[in-house]
């Protein structure tokens, strides 16, 4: 390696981070919105008419080359805002033509400017601040300040490191005659207003990194609660396929014995029938033990749940005794069925006892001291489950729910192709109701619950336990 090769290194890195005219607007804040941008070019105005003074009047420069470099210190201010790296290189053009303007006044006959006799004005008559002038660190101080909020650590520290090397080099070796010095204040304050900008900026991306992760877990948290739910009904669910499934494996087995000299076709179509039902029952039971391994002792729930996971799954015969957990429990509920009761598909009377009992277990803790009714409707097509409370009388306890409330309800009522609306009722209560075809899934579902399962939070709706505030879409 040669010894160039870290020092041109070096100065490659320098001539990427600063030699760019690279856009890099101030972005408006939240609450302020464009104040900040107000206030720099306010402060440019002032740093414009104070620095052509002090050039002036202090510095003996022209009038009108004075008013350039102050122009020159108070636009880059102004272009901080939008490129403040360009900014940065304006305001250093700016200090030295102004610094080397005042020192070839200070020089002028070769000894110090004169001083002024008692009660005559003289121009250049007092010392001059230099390199820097007054007004010059004031702008140069905003263009540091504007840099550090935008750019990396690194370039924000480069530029404070050039405008140090410039700054020592213009006072030092170069130097001029009869001046009050600045640099070393200068650089102190340059340092200062560095640090604060880096630090604002880092603060800035700390909080917007913050808000991501946050919006990330809020999404896998819901994605994360959505795939339980649909474990637990698919756990459920076993239970009644596998019954099916039993049936059709035992039919086959008796079947030959129901008819006289049967056929050894017949035999041997029956037996394969069994065979397949039972393999069919073997893999499923092997299912079940991969979506049971990851609670195996579920212990049970106040709300009525069955208190193992081996338990029969529920059926509207059991709803009697779930009401009666409910009204064990404090909730007074009264139920109501209309219609014809006709027989209906196990998955559609599962389905039916699980959202009657999200729904009351929801208003039981979140609907304190409110009363609820569960009404059941026959239909020649399904049946209607309706669910309502009153207004609550006291506000509910803080909830540490899962988020398995209506987010179950649309999960079970999706897989049948029905229809589920949530809603608030106009004397403060709410209502939950649900339509199961019992023709199974032939038609397209149609879902009137909110789309955004974010309208179905806590703060929403009183009746929910605690579904996940996400953005996922429910479309099915």
């Amino acid at each position: 390696m040669t010894r160039g090769g870290p020092v041109k290194r070096a100065l490659r890195v320098l001539h990427d981070d600063l030699w760019t005219w690279r856009a890099d607007p101030l972005p408006p804040l939240v609450r302020l919105r464009r104040l900040p941008h107000g206030v720099v070019c306010l402060a440019a105005l002032g740093v414009l008419l104070g620095d052509a003074a002090q050039l002036r009047d202090n510095g003996g420069v022209d009038p009108g080359f004075a008013f350039l470099i102050a122009l020159g210190q108070a636009g880059a201010m102004v272009l901080a805002l939008w490129r403040p790296i360009p900014a940065w290189w304006l305001s250093m053009a700016a200090m030295l033509v102004g610094a080397f303007a005042v020192r070839a006044e200070m020089v002028v006959g070769g000894g110090p400017v004169p001083q002024p006799e008692p009660g005559v004005f003289v121009p250049g008559g007092e010392r001059f601040t230099w390199p820097w002038s007054v007004a010059g660190i004031i702008a140069h101080l905003f263009v540091l300040l504007l840099l550090a909020l935008r750019v990396r650590t690194r370039v924000a520290v480069e530029a404070l490191a050039l405008t140090a090397l410039v700054t020592f080099v213009v006072q030092g070796p170069v130097g001029a005659r009869d001046y009050q010095p600045t640099g070393q204040l200068a650089v102190i304050l340059f340092a200062v207003f560095v640090v604060l900008g880096t630090a604002l900026r880092g603060r800035r991306e700390a909080r917007a990194e913050l808000k991501q992760q946050t919006t990330l877990t809020a999404e896998e948290r819901a994605r994360r609660t959505l795939l339980e739910e649909r474990g637990r009904i698919a756990r459920e669910l076993h239970d009644v396929v596998a019954h099916h499934m039993s049936v059709i494996s035992i039919q086959a087995q008796v079947a030959p014995l129901l008819v006289e000299d049967p056929s050894d076709e017949l035999k041997e179509n029956l037996a394969g029938i069994r065979q397949n039902a039972l393999e069919a029952l073997t893999e499923l039971r092997r299912v079940l033990g991969v979506l049971r391994s990851e609670h195996p002792d579920a212990p049970e729930t106040p709300d009525g749940s069955d208190a193992t996971p081996h338990a029969p799954q529920p059926t509207l015969d059991r709803l009697d005794a779930l009401v009666e957990n409910i009204r064990a429990a404090g909730l007074t509920v009264t139920t109501e069925t209309s219609g014809t009761r006709r027989p209906l598909p196990p998955g559609v009377e599962l389905s039916a006892y699980r959202i009657v009992q999200e729904a009351l277990s929801n208003v039981l803790r979140h609907a304190p001291g409110a009363t609820a009714r569960v009404h059941l409707t026959h239909l020649p097509i399904g049946l209607r489950v309706d669910v309502s409370n009153t207004r609550p009388k006291r506000a509910p306890a803080p909830s540490d729910g899962a988020g398995h409330g209506l987010l179950g309800m649309r999960e079970r009522v999706a897989m049948l192709d029905g229809t589920l609306t949530v809603q608030p009722l106009p004397d403060g209560g709410y209502q939950v109701a649900a339509f199961l075809p019992a023709d199974g899934p032939d038609h397209p579902a149609q879902d009137s619950a909110p789309d955004h399962p974010a309208h179905d939070s806590v703060a929403d709706h009183p009746c929910d336990d605690s579904a996940p505030d996400s953005t996922e879409d429910d479309t099915r």
